[in-house]
């Protein structure tokens, strides 16, 4: 029923780097990031997805799914991410919405 489904934020989040990063690599350093801070059980329970096809590669801007009550562990877990394929990395927190369409207006 969708009143049982769990809520969802999307949180906008830009990468501040010296260099690009792929898409590949930011999915697989957010993940172990996330599941080194949350464990198995939270990162499940946040079910956190990056959307593919709203990562801007150029301006280093993206976009991602995540559970409403697990926001605040989300942007934890983000500041623990340092570096990517040897290079050092800020993810930051850009803004937060609850629908997909104005979490896009967060993206200049």
């Amino acid at each position: 029923m969708p009143s049982l489904r769990e809520k969802r934020r999307y949180l906008v989040f830009e990468v501040v780097s010296k260099g690009k990063v792929g898409f590949g690599e930011l999915s697989k350093a957010v993940a172990g990031s996330v599941s080194g801070f949350l464990g198995d059980a939270g990162s499940a329970k946040a079910n956190i997805m990056l959307l593919p096809d709203k990562w801007d590669e150029e301006k280093q801007v993206g976009i991602m799914r995540v559970n409403r009550k697990c926001v605040d562990d989300l942007r934890a877990a983000l500041c623990m991410v340092t570096r990517i394929k040897d290079m050092k990395v800020v993810l930051r927190t850009v803004g937060i919405s609850g629908i997909l369409k104005k979490a896009g207006r967060f993206i200049v």
